[in-house]
């Protein structure tokens, strides 16, 4: 069989994260129609079939941009670390986008790195056919790339044909992982990922940028089969407290509500989940709670 390790790679809002939950088969990273949503490298496997199939583990990671913060430069690095050790890279890119200096960024950084390279044009189905082939070859001129496949993640088109092509240009090896592996991410991180992402996709400008959930506490019920759940969501401002909160605590609400009823789905288990919010000025510029987070 094949394996290895596949860095996803790609700027903010490509689709990285959708993909990775798309061919892992559950919902491993926060998923937002707003750029930037991915702080953490994630780690995702994908069992390929048997006899000529195999292994992926996939590393996801932040969308590479130019960084204003302490934290996204520090989300930037991450991104770029990824690309040691590992077996392939797998470009993802908008087929929306126009080309720019964002991509030949990406590209640059990619060909320093000396391995084989996939390309993925992601969100083909919101672009009209004709715009395919030149992109294709646009790439095709700028890289020679092991293959290029359109894609869209989120109906799951081309995603089987790019899998092939990701087997095949693996390495021959053993599992790296056991077969029941599909993250490496703690239940507790998902829990995180899964409020935040309401947050993202709940509120608007600057506040979900600013905002961070830590969890405080868990405890499990087994007998009743229940986990107990307290978060904070960290924000910049006072003002952007009052936003996640809500006129009379309604966002908070609608927040834990959906965050709870996913995690329930996700675990399988009756979660009782308790939101608070407090405000920690400068917080993205602080090292010890970027550590905290994982964001180093």
């Amino acid at each position: 069989m094949r394996s290895g390790f596949i860095a996803i790679i790609g700027r903010p809002n490509v689709g990285k994260s959708t993909f990775l939950n798309s061919i892992v088969g559950e919902k491993i990273a926060a998923v937002s129609p707003k750029p930037q949503t991915t702080r953490n490298r994630l780690l995702g496997v994908r069992n390929s079939g048997e006899g000529e199939g195999g292994q992926l583990v996939f590393i996801d990671t932040p969308g590479i941009h130019k960084p204003h913060t302490k934290m996204h430069k520090k989300m930037v690095d991450i991104a770029f670390a990824a690309l040691q050790g590992i077996d392939l890279i797998l470009l993802m890119v908008d087929a929306a986008s126009e080309f720019g200096a964002g991509d030949r960024f990406v590209l640059e950084a990619i060909k320093k790195a000396g391995l084989p390279v996939v390309l993925a044009i992601n969100k083909v189905d919101l672009v009209r056919k004709g715009r395919i082939l030149p992109l294709i070859e646009l790439y095709h001129r700028e890289f020679p790339f092991a293959a290029i496949v359109p894609i869209s993640a989120m109906l799951g088109d081309g995603v089987d044909d790019l899998e092939r092509e990701l087997v095949e240009a693996l390495p021959e090896g053993k599992p790296i992982f056991a077969e029941d592996v599909i993250t490496d991410q703690p239940e507790r991180s998902l829990a995180a990922e899964i409020v935040r992402e309401k947050v993202f996709i709940h509120t608007h400008e600057e506040v979900p940028y600013s905002s961070a959930v830590f969890i405080d506490a868990w405890e499990e019920f087994e007998d009743l089969n229940r986990i107990d759940i307290a978060a904070t969501i960290l924000v910049d401002r006072a003002s952007q407290k009052g936003i996640v909160i809500g006129r009379g605590g309604q966002m908070l609400k609608r927040i834990g509500t959906e965050a709870r009823k996913e995690l329930e789905q996700i675990l399988n288990v009756k979660i009782y989940l308790e939101l608070w919010v407090k405000v920690k000025e400068g917080w993205r510029e602080n090292d010890g709670i970027l550590r905290d987070l994982g964001i180093e």
